[in-house]
């Protein structure tokens, strides 16, 4: 039944292949446990009990409620999906409630700091420089993921209506608007590569022509904000996260920002609104005499 639930979050849902194969580590956990604990071998045998056991056994093992919380909403799933398929009468997990978590704030880059990378830093005028800015540029430019960075095609470019399509989760596509000297930086990294005699159609590549993979793009980004912000995190959604906030600073629509992140639920794109409020806050308390 786990690989049929697999299967169907694959090609009904279309999740990706890094969310199944989570999903199927959490339910392996969960079936060892069963085993280990109460010796049931049949899954359909499960009772809520059962099941708060196990949330209390990770809460002992020292993982986070985040992570807890993560294996909660899989099994959930998971047995939401066998009541659909009429093999289980009562959903063991319907009781389960996830954890209280702390919510932080997502971290993300100064203006003046992100402008100081784009715009001080230098970068070479070779194939290596100008795939390094373009890298950072299109993570802060459109507020992609790394996953969707590394998937970009060729193709995806149209410089004709200054947009890029993008691929994200679940195969759901999106069109983004780029500036000017974006598209312009792309053209040049294009040439580059021709004349490199680089012929994949994926648009970034290493130094080989090779497909960039994620890890590459994680080192390539942290590398670069090192030379400009002390944040502990630095990483590719970190600069996700800059876009975000920074858009919603200057004011624009959180429908608009919500649609350019490829966010299905607006709740999602909210979080980013504290970061903004908490801007707010510190003008008052900075600025006016009941401070």
């Amino acid at each position: 039944m786990v690989e049929t639930f697999l299967k169907y979050l694959s090609f009904e849902k279309r999740y990706s292949h890094h969310t199944i194969e989570a999903y199927r580590k959490d339910l392996q956990q969960f079936v060892e446990y069963l085993n280990t604990d109460f010796e049931i071998s049949d899954i359909c045998d499960v009772t809520h009990t059962h099941i708060r056991g196990w949330v209390v056994s990770l809460m002992d093992s020292g993982l986070s409620p985040k992570s807890v919380n993560r294996k909660i909403a899989t099994l959930k799933s998971f047995y939401k999906f066998l009541m659909a398929r009429e093999y289980l009468d009562i959903n063991p997990a319907s009781q389960i409630k996830p954890l209280k978590t702390k919510k932080d704030l997502p971290v993300f880059v100064k203006e003046d700091e992100i402008i100081n990378l784009l715009d001080q830093v230098e970068f070479s005028d070779d194939f290596s420089g100008v795939r390094d800015k373009l890298i950072l540029e299109l993570l802060y430019s459109t507020g992609i993921r790394l996953a969707e960075l590394q998937g970009l095609k060729e193709a995806d470019v149209n410089f004709y209506e200054n947009t890029i399509r993008v691929l994200g989760k679940r195969n759901k596509e999106r069109i983004i608007p780029v500036g000017n000297s974006l598209i312009q930086l792309i053209g040049n990294y294009q040439n580059l590569k021709k004349e490199q005699g680089m012929t994949g159609d994926k648009l970034l590549a290493t130094n080989t022509g090779a497909a960039l993979y994620p890890m590459y793009i994680y080192r390539k980004v942290k590398s670069y904000l090192n030379a400009v912000t002390t944040l502990s995190k630095r990483s590719p959604h970190v600069m996700r996260h800059t876009f975000a906030t920074h858009l919603l600073n200057k004011g624009a629509d959180l429908n608009a920002v919500k649609d350019l992140l490829g966010h299905t639920s607006l709740a999602a794109t909210q979080v980013y609104t504290h970061n903004s409020i908490e801007k707010l806050k510190a003008a008052f308390d900075q600025a006016h005499p009941k401070a």
